[in-house]
């Protein structure tokens, strides 16, 4: 009788774990869908400003209300881009273009997974703040805080009492790549409203015109985000980004003119907030499969991405960890891993949907080749990998508990609680437990070259967050969630 009972346990505990399966996983090991949905809570855990009524983050609060009262103009709303209280313009833009591409691109996965509204309200917080910070002509606002001193604090931003300092481009402190940047998120996000919402659709494309516009009549980097946002890629990959977008969104000639005749492109090997030209790549190509013969180059360009990123190919050239994750460099290395597998997915799916192949050398790489890439690259991320841990914070196995962020390590206190900031790296930075708020779905930055991860906060390159790691790993989640890759 014991046996049988045992058997019959074995037996129903077997069915338990297939069924398991099935309900943990639509494509291989993973609950994509949980990993999409929980991607997308990050980025409400980034908002600043006053918090709708269905925030999804009880120990989250309204925050930088005061926000631009130095610069007499109002800058509240926005995200903050990582563990810090700061709103920087260009990686903020980047987010909301990056996740504007994944809302139109991927629009039935998202919906057939139940977050499309929950994107496109993710990119609507972006682009409400963007029309703030562009209201005025020829001026666009592209940071809120100051880093140096909000570095020196480790508080939430419900409580921070740094200085918010403001800082602006114009005629005549010219930044090319933040306007083009802005430009481009709010061209992209232009067309995701364009259906349902026409006045805020049109506010948007317009506000992206004459951004590009400042843009390119007033060149010139701007260095006011150093050392932390520095573009050293320099801003030509930002007006072609731009352009691109603005031609998918107008369909004007002088776009698709500006694109052909006046831009400069380059073969790359990434795609992140600083080198956008991969992705303006991956977008001219469906133009060029749709019949527009005279962006050929782009497409040979996007070939060139793809051959300089897979292993196999004979043209392969960055660097991958003995578990197989790319590792561009130290420090949010997960934005190039997302990145990646974001272009993967897409190109693959132009690819598939236009029966065209990758040809690197000698070999061609088709459109499963691409997306199985993707696929290998977010599966390590979720927990396929040497360490056997999960990179998003509250999903999988093991992840990690101590990220990188002040609201998240920080427990909630009082609105007028009076704060030392050389106590907080005492009292909540540097201890080794786990942070009193779970920061949920927050890909941190990742391991090292070789695989290895240590859950500590202080170690910022492993454990930092980064809104732009999330918004690329948006739209590759969306397919895994629906497809069979």
């Amino acid at each position: 009788m014991g046996s049988c009972v045992r058997a019959s346990s074995a037996i129903l505990l077997a069915w338990l774990a297939l069924f398991h399966g099935y309900l943990v996983s639509v494509n291989g090991d993973f609950n994509y869908k949980e990993a999409l949905t929980k991607s997308i809570i990050f980025l409400e855990a980034q908002r600043s400003g006053k918090l709708p009524p269905n925030n999804r983050l009880s120990w989250r609060g309204d925050s930088g209300l005061q926000d631009g009262n130095l610069a007499n103009v109002d800058l509240v709303g926005g995200y903050y881009d990582a563990g810090d209280n700061v709103k920087y313009g260009l990686p903020m833009a980047f987010t909301v273009t990056t996740l504007s591409w994944s809302a139109l691109f991927y629009e039935s996965e998202l919906k057939a997974a139940g977050e499309l509204e929950n994107v496109r309200a993710a990119v609507k917080w972006g682009t409400d703040y963007f029309l703030k910070a562009s209201s005025r002509r020829k001026r666009l606002y592209v940071q809120v805080g100051d880093p140096v001193k909000d570095h020196e604090c480790w508080i939430r931003p419900e409580n921070m009492d740094t200085p918010r300092t403001v800082l602006m481009i114009d005629e005549h402190s010219p930044g090319t790549e933040i306007a083009a940047e802005t430009s481009a998120a709010m061209a992209a996000s232009s067309i995701v409203f364009r259906g349902f919402n026409h006045p805020y659709a049109r506010r948007l494309l317009n506000k992206a015109k004459l951004l590009f516009e400042f843009a390119r009549s007033h060149k010139g980097t701007y260095d006011g985000e150093c050392p932390f946002y520095c573009s050293y890629s320099g801003y030509n990959d930002e007006l072609l980004w731009a352009a691109s977008w603005l031609y998918i969104a107008t369909r004007k000639p002088m776009y698709l003119e500006y694109i052909q005749e006046e831009s400069i492109s380059a073969s790359v090997a990434e795609f992140s907030w600083d080198l956008k030209y991969a992705g303006a790549q991956v977008l001219l190509s469906k133009l060029y499969f749709e019949g527009e013969k005279g962006l050929e180059n782009f497409k040979k360009q996007a070939d060139s991405f793809v051959c300089s990123v897979l292993p196999e190919s004979p043209y392969h050239q960055i660097n991958m960890s003995p578990g197989g994750l790319i590792h561009m460099r130290d420090g949010a290395n997960t934005q190039y891993v997302t990145g990646a597998a974001f272009l993967f997915s897409v190109y693959g799916d132009l690819l598939a949907h236009y029966n065209r192949k990758v040809t690197c050398g000698n070999q061609q790489f088709d459109s499963s080749h691409l997306s199985a890439f993707a696929k290998k690259q977010m599966d390590y991320l979720l927990g396929d990998n040497p360490e056997g841990r999960s990179y998003m914070v509250g999903f999988g196995k093991n992840p990690p508990t101590q990220a990188h962020h002040r609201g998240s390590s920080v427990p909630k206190l009082l609105h007028n609680a009076v704060v030392s900031c050389p106590m907080t790296f005492v009292n909540w930075f540097s201890k080794n437990t786990p942070n009193p708020n779970e920061l949920t779905g927050a890909i941190v930055g990742g391991p090292d070259r070789y695989d290895n991860f240590d859950d500590k906060r202080w170690d910022s390159s492993k454990l930092e967050p980064c809104t732009y790691i999330n918004s690329l790993a948006i739209g590759a989640l969306a397919k895994l969630a629906t497809h069979r890759v």
